[in-house]
């Protein structure tokens, strides 16, 4: 354990059983519904030990689903995709028994292209496949914490450009961004980040790159920057710093987005998949 881990919690409240040795834990003996103060303390002290918790059979309508993510942070509206007319602040994240590219379908933080980009995302699952669907997620403060040390120090000093252009997870979203009437498809976001990014509230560091929106280096060119991100996007993925989560419907996950990236993995053609999603506002990384 690091010095600055957050350290094991005593919980009365709610039962959290680890899934992966990385990260993950399941909650339960809660109703998101219908919670007092103490129980949502609680779920962020575990949300914060484990960096993704799920919580099963939580059928929550859109107005319970926004009044619980209220009570760990401030909603905010995704910029690529409409929200519900009512609820401006959910979208649907769906894959149609046709499509064959599911939404934000690669190994990323969400939105690191903004200036502030979000402190965590809930998804709750609406509509599962028979099979298939899982989201895996990977532990970011594992991912520095097993570099060497001379490329910890390499790296602290280095920012990383992000884009919300780069082709890889553009194509994720197209489908989607044509059901939004009012989107602005050609809208381009781009901001630099701390490669190694310090929590606000453990104090860790964690590895702050990602193969879907990280395109260099700041003050170097793409080409320069290729070999070293080809190499950290390989790492921070490896199996020992992972986790995998099966949905059934009504199963809610809350992520840190400071220092856990996911990758829902595309394995059900022919099926669909609806979940609901909120995004959680965040700060300025440092």
């Amino acid at each position: 354990m690091t010095t600055t881990e957050t350290p094991p919690t005593e919980f009365r409240r709610i039962t959290v059983a680890p899934i992966a040795g990385a990260l993950g834990a399941e909650i339960g003996d809660v109703d998101l519904a219908d919670l007092d103060d103490e129980t949502v303390a609680e779920i962020r002290a575990a949300w914060l030990q484990h960096l993704v918790v799920f919580f099963r059979g939580q059928e929550l309508d859109s107005d319970e689903f926004v009044a619980f993510a209220r009570r760990i942070g401030e909603p905010v509206e995704y910029p690529f995709v409409r929200g519900f007319d009512d609820h401006p602040e959910i979208i649907a994240v769906k894959k149609l028994p046709h499509e064959t590219v599911n939404f934000g379908g690669i190994w990323h933080s969400d939105t690191v292209y903004l200036d502030q980009p979000p402190m965590g995302t809930m998804l709750l699952a609406r509509e599962i496949p028979p099979t298939g669907g899982d989201t895996m997620f990977a532990n970011q403060y594992a991912a520095f914490e097993t570099l060497s040390p001379a490329m910890q120090d390499l790296l602290r000093p280095l920012r990383g450009v992000n884009s919300s252009a780069l082709a890889d997870v553009s194509k994720t979203r197209e489908d989607r961004m044509r059901d939004a009437d009012d989107g602005e498809p050609g809208r381009v976001f781009e901001a630099s980040h701390p490669v190694v990014r310090t929590h606000p509230e453990t104090g860790r560091e964690a590895l702050y790159v990602n193969v879907a929106h990280t395109a260099r280096f700041d003050g170097m060119t793409e080409e320069e920057s290729k070999p070293l991100l080809q190499y950290l996007f390989h790492h921070q993925v490896k199996p020992e710093v992972t986790c995998r989560f099966r949905w059934d419907v009504g199963s809610l996950a809350l992520w840190d987005n400071r220092c856990a990236q996911h990758n829902p993995v595309n394995d059900y053609h022919g099926h669909q998949r609806v979940m609901h999603r909120i995004t959680l506002a965040g700060d300025i990384p440092s």
